[in-house]
């Protein structure tokens, strides 16, 4: 896989982008797991991602300016999270837990500070949790004075307390009334300087003018400090403190974060390392994350039954649990493929890159890349257009390429297309009478395997309603080599179909499958192949209502057909033309797979089986589609379903469509096979040799139920029986009088268990693996 390609689809993922409370506040605290866990009732893991981010957790509990608010998504449904109350109710609950260790520097460095405001105290803090020696000098009587005359009303002492004496005890040394002056005496700045590895002016904002002998200053009296490292124009001199304008509102979390990002360019000073290299602008900033804020009903604030004392801990929970929590994640709930993986994009692109980058070693995420549909919906549902259905195929192709994706997977989805392709089911002639045709259709492979009755019947149609001759091509698209990844395969099928269509004339193909008419259309792109819903909407449709479209139908839409709006439109207006009550399900560009599309139903059976039912538990009325798989996997999931031809060509005998059940893979061969015998017998008088074996061997329904999900097929199980009879071979369980018998075809062994009754093999289980032997030298 292209690496470059693999960073740009892992870029349009923007899951991980942080919510908008974290983006807002200058320290980034993860307000959305915060809350979740008070949601939950655990405080203590509440707390501890709370204080892992805010050094002084009593005092800014309690007096935040909590901007995370002004952009909470929750104010878009009933009102902000108020996650200050949250906050500090948090902080009365658990702050006796709090247990702060600093680390120890094999090479401790000695910093001073100037100011034991918030900002100050805050790159103290920073400092000392990294090993340095911290000495704050303080001219007023007490350390964050500006707080406790500032904040009388909302800050009780006790808080202040509690976070200075937790200070303390880590190792800062404080020395109040302790004014720095210029120049060299005992508490001169020059001196500081001289005896300290680095100074910290966290000053307030004020003018400095006393210090212009030793820093640069601004016009206005004020340090000259760079924005972004906090750096001045002298070497071991750091400032912070004060904000860029004079008069500023002041801010407590601003005035931590300013002190947290000084602390952090000294210690990289310190370190001798860069103050700018591979550095972010950590503060207060926007985010891009997408969160559906109209998929969740408004819910207002909860009030405080004493709004002195703010939340209580469970007026704190029930808040919390407004919150959404902020995520995008719309693929996930779409997609069942990457719900079952518990996985996201972004994080599935790593993966599937990882494992196809794979030198030695077990590639574990092989199956993982196969189940995905293909089916297009996350792309449809992503806020920036990222389709998972590209990267894993992009992976398939990589991995075939270089020989590192088993067949496994696919090999019986590659038989089936290539018993499609083969002598007993292909065909192209011009339409009987006709040495030429207008119109070539092409039917697919699937509805005939489906329901061949009904491709004979619309034939015939066609060719009594269209002028110039409608030609009949039998054959596969290749769709399943291409959701293979297996590119130049499906490039040769390609190419073959291309020729048959030169031998026809060239005429415009006609289609009645939706995957066959987006592979046409894209791997032949200057062929004419187009759907043959709207020309029979063209053509009009006049029949008595189908006693199938008595009851009204929700409407499935084929995956493939997505974006195939003319084709949608058709095919509404002819169920509609025979009295159909037609109901949309989520519309036609957020439809859903079959598990048929990219050959999930074949990789991974239990994916694809969530897939289905999680479209059929969409609604409770019978299903309409127009494609034959969708009809068949709802069928084969218990789901009551009709083909839009069962609407226009309703069965002969009366019988109720949408009761008919999935034919299996087993008798689709046999009704392909069938359609050809037929078609070649009434319309142009030809006999073709039957190749359906003819046998005795009686297979009961729960055992054929149980062949087609091992992907057995009867006439392997009949050719072992056969083999067995007639050779001999075959071992007898005396315990049950059963048979068991084996036979290998290409990388199959089956195994078949039956009894005789009266001659007649009857079978009682069956099973097989697959697997490719290798003789190595």
């Amino acid at each position: 896989m292209d690496s470059k390609k693999v960073k740009q689809w892992e870029a349009l993922c923007i899951e991980e982008q942080p919510p908008a409370c974290t983006a807002a506040c200058p320290l980034h605290v993860d307000a959305r797991a915060m809350v979740e866990k008070i949601a939950a009732g655990d405080f203590s893991a509440a707390f501890a991602i709370y204080a892992r981010i805010v050094p002084f957790p009593a005092i800014i509990g309690h007096i935040c300016d909590h901007p995370c608010e002004g952009v909470c998504r929750r104010e878009e449904a009933g009102g902000a999270v108020r996650i200050g109350l949250i906050e500090r109710a948090l902080v009365e609950a658990s702050y006796p837990t709090l247990k702060r260790t600093a680390q120890q520097a094999r090479r401790a460095k000695r910093v001073a500070i100037v100011g034991a405001g918030l900002s100050g105290l805050t790159a103290a803090y920073d400092l000392l949790m990294k090993g340095h020696q911290v000495t704050v000098f303080e001219a007023d009587a007490h350390p964050l004075e500006r707080l406790h005359h500032d904040y009388a009303d909302d800050l009780p002492p006790s808080a202040i307390a509690a976070d200075l004496g937790m200070l303390q005890r880590l190792g800062v040394d404080i020395r109040c009334r302790s004014r720095v002056v210029a120049g060299a005496g005992p508490l001169g700045l020059d001196t500081l300087i001289g005896d300290h590895d680095a100074v910290l002016l966290a000053l307030g904002p004020g003018p400095a003018l006393a210090f212009s002998p030793t820093v640069r200053l601004t016009d206005n009296g004020r340090i000259d400090i760079d924005p972004f490292s906090r750096a001045t124009s002298h070497p071991k001199v750091f400032g912070g403190g004060f904000h860029s304008e004079q008069g500023e509102r002041y801010s407590p979390i601003g005035s931590v974060h300013d002190g947290r990002r000084a602390a952090a360019s000294i210690d990289r000073f310190l370190q001798g390392a860069s103050l700018t290299a591979q550095r972010q602008d950590d503060g207060a900033g926007g985010t891009c994350l997408f969160v559906n804020t109209a998929a969740h009903p408004p819910v207002p604030p909860v009030e405080p039954l004493d709004r002195r004392a703010g939340y209580s801990e469970a007026e704190a929970v029930e808040e919390a649990r407004r919150c959404f929590p902020c995520h995008c994640l719309e693929c996930v709930k779409a997609c069942p493929f990457l719900a079952h993986y518990k996985t996201y994009p972004r994080r599935a692109v790593r993966e599937i890159y990882n494992n196809d980058s794979i030198v030695m070693g077990n590639r574990k995420s092989n199956r993982m890349i196969d189940s995905c549909a293909l089916c297009g919906l996350c792309d449809a549902v992503c806020p920036t257009d990222l389709a998972m259905g590209d990267v894993c195929l992009e992976a398939r192709r990589s991995m075939v390429e270089r020989g590192h994706m088993p067949i496994s997977h696919h090999e019986f989805a590659l038989n089936d297309m290539a018993h499609a392709r083969s002598a007993r089911f292909a065909l192209a002639r011009h339409q009987p009478g006709f040495a030429a045709s207008s119109v070539l259709f092409f039917p697919g492979c699937q509805l005939p395997a489906s329901s061949p009755d009904q491709v004979v019947r619309l034939y015939r149609h066609l060719c009594a309603s269209i002028e110039g001759g409608v030609g009949l091509m039998l054959d596969c698209c290749g769709a399943p080599a291409h959701w293979a990844g297996r590119q130049q395969f499906h490039e040769e099928i390609a190419a073959e179909l291309r020729s048959t269509w030169k031998a026809m004339g060239q005429p415009t193909i006609v289609t009645a499958c939706s995957s066959c008419l987006k592979t046409l259309g894209q791997s032949l792109p200057d062929i004419p192949v187009h759907s043959v819903w709207p020309l029979l909407s063209e053509l009009g449709w006049q029949i008595e209502a189908s006693p199938a479209a008595s009851l009204p139908l929700a409407i499935h839409d084929p995956c493939s057909g997505r974006h195939a709006k003319g084709v949608q439109r058709a095919v509404r207006e002819l169920a509609a033309a025979v009295g159909a009550e037609v109901r949309e399900l989520s519309g036609a560009e957020l439809t859903t797979c079959c598990g048929y599309g990219g050959l999930a139903q074949f990789a991974n059976p239990v994916v694809a089986d969530k897939i289905v039912d999680q479209r059929i538990g969409e609604s409770e009325d019978d299903y309409l589609t127009y494609c034959a798989m969708c009809r068949d996997n709802f069928a084969r999931r218990g789901k009551r379903a009709v083909h839009l031809l069962d609407l226009l060509l309703p069965p002969i005998d009366g019988s109720d469509p949408a009761a008919r059940p999935d034919p299996g893979f087993s008798r689709r061969r046999e009704n392909r096979t069938r359609l050809k015998m037929a078609l070649l017998k009434d319309l142009w008088d030809e006999d073709m040799t039957d190749p359906l074996p003819q046998s005795n061997v009686v297979i009961p329904d729960e055992v054929r139920a149980q062949m087609e999900r091992k992907l057995i097929l009867a006439e392997d199980v009949i050719a072992v029986i056969t083999n067995a009879e007639s050779s001999g071979q075959k071992l007898k369980d005396r315990a049950s009088d059963h048979f068991i018998a084996t036979g290998r075809a290409g990388n199959v062994t089956t195994w078949v268990e039956y009894e005789l009754a009266d001659g007649v093999p009857i079978v009682r289980r069956a099973y097989c693996h697959r697997m490719e032997v290798e003789a190595k030298p």
